[in-house]
């Protein structure tokens, strides 16, 4: 019975022993079938690099990426290759210096790294963490730029009031393409809508505001922070007239959490203005109240 039973086992550790053996064979076959081809192209010698660092052959791997280099495979691929063959060597400090040469040489697909099953396993490392971060203010400058953060308080879903307490519509203000640009989608009580894009002009250091809405209204603005708020000055244009006029806008945070919008347009060329509109922002809480 004790003899069957080794037997057994031994039959079944040959078993496993066999399927990296085999494995490695069929990598080696393949390594010599490229080394045989006439104009093997970098990209099959990196397909076999992949391969072989999937299945831990390690040798086969080396030999085939740096093939793959020689032959012009593309250089941020082999790099990257590179140091998910040193992560598996546990080559850490190499892998994140790898990386971190990437970056100097202005690789900015930092998700394409927190993506990587492999070298996304480096994150709670001093060292890579700290690389991340520095890749991401390159790769997201608005996000990390204090001066793309002045009319963050006016983000948000409001609901919007007139001055007698008037229940004037929904607006919704986003942050978006990273904090570049922030999104204005606007719904009246009576079902008009309207959008404007906000962003920072960072060649002149001016916030700008370019609306439409389904009306024909256009207005284009641009200004910057002031004691009050928000100030931004331009023209409105409706498409309907075919009529222009000098236009201003001012958003001031209140006290109690509000923020006040007003509106006003000239009809004598910026001689004297006229309120055009006024508005209380509400936020709207997690229930969805604010009428």
């Amino acid at each position: 019975m004790k003899s069957k039973t080794t037997a057994t086992a031994l039959a079944s550790l040959l078993l496993l022993l066999q399927v990296p053996k085999v494995a490695n064979a069929d990598l080696n076959a393949e390594f010599e079938a490229l080394s045989g081809t006439a104009g093997a192209d970098g990209a099959a010698w990196l397909e076999l690099a992949v391969r072989a660092r999937a299945e831990t052959d390690i040798d086969i791997a080396l030999a085939a990426l740096q093939r793959a280099e020689a032959a012009g495979a593309s250089a941020i691929r082999v790099a990257l290759e590179r140091v998910r063959l040193q992560i598996v060597q546990q080559q850490f400090e190499s892998a994140v210096a790898q990386l971190s040469a990437l970056a100097d040489n202005g690789f900015t697909a930092v998700r394409a790294l927190q993506g990587d099953a492999v070298i996304s396993s480096l994150a709670g490392r001093g060292d890579y963490d700290a690389l991340i971060e520095r890749m991401q203010n390159v790769a997201f400058p608005c996000a990390h730029d204090e001066r793309f953060r002045a009319f963050d308080f006016w983000l948000g879903e409001w609901a919007v009031h007139t001055a007698d307490g008037s229940y004037a519509g929904r607006n919704v203000i986003s942050a978006e393409e990273s904090g570049c640009v922030m999104v204005e989608r606007w719904t009246s009580a009576g079902g008009g809508t309207g959008m404007s894009v906000n962003y920072l002009d960072a060649a002149t250091g001016q916030w700008v505001q370019v609306w439409n809405a389904e009306g024909g209204t256009q207005i284009d603005i641009r200004g910057g922070m002031t004691n009050e708020g928000m100030r931004l000055e331009g023209q409105i244009h409706y498409v309907a007239g075919g009529t222009t006029a000098p236009f201003r806008a001012l958003w001031t945070p209140l006290e109690d959490g509000r923020v006040r919008q007003f509106f006003e347009q000239s009809n004598d060329g910026g001689a004297t203005w006229q309120p055009w509109f006024e508005g209380f922002y509400s936020r709207i809480d997690a229930a969805g109240a604010g009428h």
